[in-house]
């Protein structure tokens, strides 16, 4: 029922047209996979289609618009890319020096995207205005960075304070569906990002301190970030997939 393979691109109409010429050269997509693609919709409607840890049974509905995207309750969802290649025009000097060091930066972007689009580089957020999948984005702290996204989450599951808590707050009725850090974890199949205890978020380049903007420093730095989020998107794939299987 789910391909982890499956490259949410393709089904979103428009999205290689004109690619390069968006971003003075960086690239950006003519449309947006987290609101277009059915089939991202579909796979996210059947993976979080299913009993909570507070014991409710969560059952999505898929909507035609992308207002409304996937719903329950009185909750309104919507995707998240949690994967991350930094193609901002603000930090345009450090992709710059990436794509010299690439050789054919265009396929090595290219690969990166379809590769990211895939199921294990997607999540749900409750979806309004200035929920978390907007502001761990503009967020400096953060800078869309997934690893100290969760960092956040898990901070405010021990009750601590992140540039994040209020954003989070704001959802504590969707929080609390899922009990503790443990229990989101598990349900979004995020266990290679933490600690065998829980205790811990593997944060993949830096600290977790907050005192400066996410973005990687140094050339070095950046591809050892893109490393290991890709190595987490493997093993979340996997898990993905191993969990849709017993579904059939």
């Amino acid at each position: 029922m789910i391909d982890i393979n499956f490259d949410f691109t393709t089904d979103s109409e428009g999205y290689w047209e004109g690619f390069w010429d968006r971003k003075e050269g960086l690239g950006e997509g003519g449309s947006d996979p987290d609101s277009v693609s059915a089939t991202l919709k579909e796979y996210h409607r059947i993976l979080w289609s299913r009993e909570l840890p507070n014991g409710e049974f969560m059952e999505l509905k898929a909507n035609p618009d992308s207002y409304k995207y996937l719903t329950w309750k009185d909750f309104r969802f919507g995707s998240d890319a949690i994967i991350v290649g930094f193609r901002y025009i603000k930090y345009k000097y450090m992709i710059e020096k990436v794509m010299e060091s690439v050789g054919d930066y265009k396929s090595y972007y290219e690969d990166m995207i379809r590769k990211s689009y895939t199921i294990g580089g997607m999540i749900i957020f409750p979806k309004h205005q200035n929920s978390m999948n907007q502001n761990r984005g503009t967020n400096r702290l953060i800078s869309d960075r997934w690893d100290l996204t969760l960092e956040c989450i898990r901070r405010y599951y021990n009750g601590e304070n992140s540039p994040l808590y209020d954003t989070i707050l704001k959802d504590k009725e969707f929080f609390d569906l899922f009990v503790d850090f443990k229990g989101y974890v598990d349900f979004f199949f995020l266990q290679d990002c933490v600690s065998s205890d829980y205790s811990k978020v593997d944060i993949w380049v830096g600290n977790a301190e907050f005192k400066e903007d996410g973005l990687p420093k140094t050339l070095d730095e950046y591809f050892e970030f893109i490393n290991k989020e890709f190595v987490f998107l493997d093993k979340r794939n996997k898990r993905i997939k191993e969990f849709s299987e017993t579904l059939l």
